[in-house]
């Protein structure tokens, strides 16, 4: 019973975070997703939220399946490869990828996000590795002239490294504050 309380008040407070007019452009960052023909193909909004960040992603005209997604370390976004958004955000090296892995510390690691057969998919997760500006342990997005989120062409297994397995950068944005 406490545990499903405990549950309950961490989603009411997420919630709160959410709707709450105190999540101004601060508290913000947004993106839009460009594909690897520079066309715009959806939409990243990152708020800053107690203990991390909430993250929702929009996405259309991608190919239907399940996609890797990673905080990259760079705010750039340059088509088709989109290596100029460099590695994982981290605090730590060496680099050990992996939401599975034992010695897992990729502070850019996130869930999958899968895409319907119409080629559209949205997902809104929450990440305790990051933060959106400087003040906490966490890799801060918008620190060192801020970030990116890097979708790729496969799933990531957690485990594999450096990317889980997930393959060539399909899409990016980057991470701007606002909203």
């Amino acid at each position: 019973m406490k545990t499903g309380l405990t549950k309950a008040l961490a989603a009411g407070l997420l919630l709160g975070v959410m709707a709450s007019p105190l999540a101004n452009a601060a508290d913000t960052a947004t993106g839009t997703l460009v594909g690897t023909k520079g066309t715009d193909i959806g939409t990243v909004k990152v708020t800053n939220a107690p203990g991390g960040v909430v993250l929702r992603v929009s996405v259309h005209d991608l190919t239907p399946g399940w996609h890797g997604m990673h905080f990259h370390e760079k705010a750039s976004c340059e088509a088709p490869k989109f290596t100029s958004a460099g590695a994982h955000v981290h605090t730590t090296k060496p680099v050990v990828h992996g939401l599975l892995h034992e010695n897992a510390n990729d502070d850019g690691d996130l869930p999958n996000l899968y895409v319907g057969p119409d080629g559209q998919g949205t997902v809104e997760l929450y990440s305790t590795l990051v933060s959106l500006k400087p003040g906490s342990p966490r890799a801060a997005l918008l620190e060192n002239g801020g970030a990116a989120l890097v979708i790729h062409a496969h799933p990531d297994d957690y485990i594999t490294q450096p990317i889980g397995g997930s393959g060539d950068r399909v899409a990016c944005a980057v991470l701007k504050a606002g909203s």
